[in-house]
């Protein structure tokens, strides 16, 4: 097929996230991917801003991390995790152990984010099953959060303002608490928790587990929050009986300038959902840690089998390449250069403050933020930020980057630099 032919195939038969069908939105054929750079089969070479959603830290085509690919390739590609194990599966179990917080010990692979929630989710339920609380069957959240686009999942995504709003009505009804008021950062008012404590002293003797991204809301809008509302969290939790869920999905492995954004508060959840960058973005792949407790409770009673069991769970190609990106930031931390990262972020995106179309900029580590006071019209923008040299995806009233870890200092220049030049043009 020629380039103009692939681009049509395309447009008439893929199914693009969150795309019509009918009026498909433009999409860029990328031809390969260096470094930091997406390199398009018409000639640009782009900036990666978004890390392929927030995936690929250490840079495409890591000649390391492809080694670890390669290696393991040449043993074998799958097995099933059913009644067998191997070597990458088990060392790389033990990383997440000694890295993680401490006290989640317990480990179940699985092959998505959205699916390390619903197995969280799950395991939240039968561990009440199993001690006899046959009340405990639902889930409180923040509202405003994201957690993914599979069933369980939508149930505890924003209700209202959320992506999922159409399906309400068919989903399991959740317990929503109104977002943190208080942002990261700012002066704590100790009478923002009242909504939380009022929630958890009416409803804790149905509610099975709270979950929430810790620190920072993601696609539900890139909200900071500030940690005491973990901390609040930690102990309310504790109080009632109700097992704390952190999606470190998004923030884990150093994007918020904590390796696991929970230890911003100095907290340990009971279950911990880990994903994208665990593998360096390199394949999808993902993590439900949990406690001694929850699982030893869990597997105490009948049917004392945790009741899940994904086809890929545990693949030894995923397991391999985790294991390698793991051992890098064991080598050399990403915690000092996610630090310069928010450094020039705050610095270049400041510029932003004084456009009349900006509300507010928000910066946490290797995050930048620019919230437009209007939506923005995306495919416009984004047509915009490629001939500007970068790639950047936009949604709702957001401009944001979440750059690769390994990006240059010149290279995140140029990133905020477009962000400010094509956001003052809107």
């Amino acid at each position: 097929m020629k380039n103009e032919e692939i681009l049509q195939f395309d447009r008439e038969h893929i199914w693009h996230p969150y795309t019509s069908m009918i009026d498909p939105m433009k999409v860029y054929e990328v031809e390969s991917a260096e470094g930091v750079y997406i390199n398009l089969a018409s000639g640009e070479k782009l900036i990666d801003g978004m890390s392929s959603w927030w995936s690929v830290v250490q840079g495409y085509n890591n000649p390391r991390l492809n080694s670890a690919i390669e290696r393991q390739l040449k043993k074998m590609s799958h097995v099933m995790f059913g009644g067998l194990t191997h070597r990458p599966a088990v060392e790389l179990a033990e990383k997440l152990v000694q890295m993680t917080p401490e006290g989640l010990n317990k480990i179940f692979y699985s092959d998505s984010g959205s699916v390390s929630v619903e197995v969280a989710i799950k395991m939240a339920l039968q561990y009440h099953h199993a001690r006899g609380n046959r009340f405990k069957t639902v889930v409180g959240t923040f509202a405003g959060g994201y957690h993914g686009d599979t069933w369980h999942c939508m149930s505890v995504c924003d209700p209202i303002g959320g992506m999922h709003t159409m399906y309400n009505g068919r989903l399991a009804e959740q317990l929503f608490v109104p977002r943190p008021e208080v942002g990261f950062g700012q002066k704590w008012d100790n009478t923002s928790l009242e909504n939380l404590e009022d929630c958890f002293d009416k409803h804790h003797k149905k509610m099975a587990a709270f979950i929430v991204e810790p620190i920072v809301q993601g696609a539900g809008g890139m909200y900071m929050y500030h940690l005491n509302y973990l901390k609040a969290l930690r102990a309310l939790c504790n109080k009632y009986d109700v097992l704390l869920i952190v999606d470190e999905i998004a923030t884990g492995f150093g994007r918020t300038g904590k390796m696991f954004a929970c230890e911003h508060a100095g907290i340990v959840p009971d279950i911990m959902c880990l994903g994208k960058a665990l593998t360096a973005g390199y394949m999808s792949f993902a993590a439900t840690m949990t406690t001694d407790i929850v699982a030893n409770t869990i597997s105490s009673k009948e049917p004392t089998c945790f009741m899940h069991g994904p086809t890929f769970m545990g693949n030894p190609l995923a397991c391999s390449v985790a294991l390698e990106h793991l051992t890098m930031l064991e080598e050399c931390s990403p915690l000092p250069r996610v630090a310069e990262i928010e450094t020039i972020l705050m610095a270049q995106l400041e510029k932003a403050r004084e456009l009349p179309q900006v509300a507010e900029v928000r910066v946490l580590g290797a995050i930048g933020v620019v919230e437009m006071k209007n939506n923005v019209d995306m495919q416009k923008m984004q047509a915009e930020f490629v001939e500007q040299g970068v790639w950047i995806r936009p949604f709702g009233k957001l401009v944001y980057i979440m750059p690769q870890y390994v990006i240059s200092d010149q290279e995140l220049t140029q990133l905020c630099e477009s962000m400010v030049t094509v956001i003052g043009q809107q």
